[in-house]
């Protein structure tokens, strides 16, 4: 185990000078990324209540599966103190209070902060949203905690996040596409922003692990393999209401989401197999007998889910959440 901690934080230390000469290109200076404010009715202008009173009709005509969606996104995005203080954890990050890595976290964790920001104040605006009962299943998810399966392996971590800021991108976008769709050009603009840093910040994790299997390629792939035989949970699978046990919500919210084509699974399918060809997980060289039969499994999943996928059917919608109002 020791030597398995070491070589990990070899790796984390070599690939970190890649990391800091990238940095620029995958997080925005913070005096020129957008803010919240750039969206939102300004409370000191004469307009503010009739922009209010604008935003509340563009949102009448969103449908009750896409507010559902985007609650759930936004809880999602407002757990992040449990995302940032579980990247800390990451062997190889923590290492040093003031070293490249924690620098990462920190400006990351910054960059995320305003999509919640964003979004929590859009739905208290719009008038649809029982913002109590949305705050007591934030404070459930951020209390309960969640378990993703990678421990404190920075290969196991990072090949989460490479998937996960893939399926948040998706998610933001096709909330955006949908809310056009109804007439929010607003929302639109907001949830299309904020799947553009989701995009960059993928970009930036997939390099991550890109280096990894340049040093280290037989435990990056098996990391890969273990990853996705466990399967790619998502971050708020814990999500619940008030009076329900913990991740009792989660399920609907996904219904939602798949009902909509917001993300379904084969969208879960199409994540995977871009990280395979991102990564060229079919020319790795120097694996050894486990890493070889890790890799025929990766390159067998993507046909094995959708067959599963296409099984899979939109379920009707028969719940209603406690978070919406009508």
């Amino acid at each position: 185990m020791h030597f398995f901690e070491e070589k990990r934080r070899e790796v984390m230390s070599h690939i970190e000078k890649f990391m800091l000469d990238k940095m620029s290109e995958y997080l925005k200076p913070v005096d020129s990324i957008w803010q919240p404010a750039d969206f939102l009715p300004d409370s000191s202008k004469e307009s503010f209540y009739a922009d209010i009173k604008e935003m509340q009709e563009s949102a009448r005509g969103l449908s009750y599966d896409l507010i559902a969606v985007l609650i759930g996104d936004t809880i999602t995005e407002e757990a992040l103190p449990t995302y940032e203080s579980w990247l800390t954890m990451v062997e190889g990050v923590s290492k040093d209070e003031e070293g490249g890595w924690m620098k990462w976290t920190r400006q990351w964790t910054a960059e995320e902060n305003r999509h919640g920001d964003l979004l929590n104040k859009y739905l208290y605006l719009s008038g649809r949203v029982n913002m109590r009962m949305m705050e007591v299943s934030t404070q459930y998810l951020i209390a309960d905690g969640f378990d993703i399966g990678t421990g404190h392996d920075p290969y196991r971590n990072f090949i989460y996040t490479s998937f996960q800021e893939l399926a948040t991108n998706i998610s933001h976008r096709r909330v955006a596409s949908q809310a056009k769709k109804d007439g929010d050009t607003l929302l639109s603009k907001m949830c299309g922003v904020i799947a553009s840093d989701e995009m960059r910040h993928a970009k930036a994790y997939k390099y991550f692990i890109e280096k990894v299997f340049e040093v280290d390629p037989n435990e990056a792939m098996l990391a890969f393999e273990d990853m996705m035989r466990k399967k790619i949970v998502m971050p708020a699978h814990f999500l619940r209401e008030v009076g329900l046990k913990i991740g009792q919500t989660f399920g609907h919210f996904t219904d939602a989401a798949q009902r909509l084509g917001i993300y379904t699974a084969v969208d879960y399918v199409d994540i995977l197999k871009e990280l395979i060809t991102d990564w060229q997980i079919e020319t790795v060289d120097n694996l050894n007998d486990s890493g070889e039969k890790a890799r025929d499994y990766l390159l067998a999943l993507p046909n094995r889910l959708l067959k599963v996928a296409d099984r899979m059917k939109n379920p009707m919608l028969d719940y209603k959440f406690s978070w919406i109002y009508g």
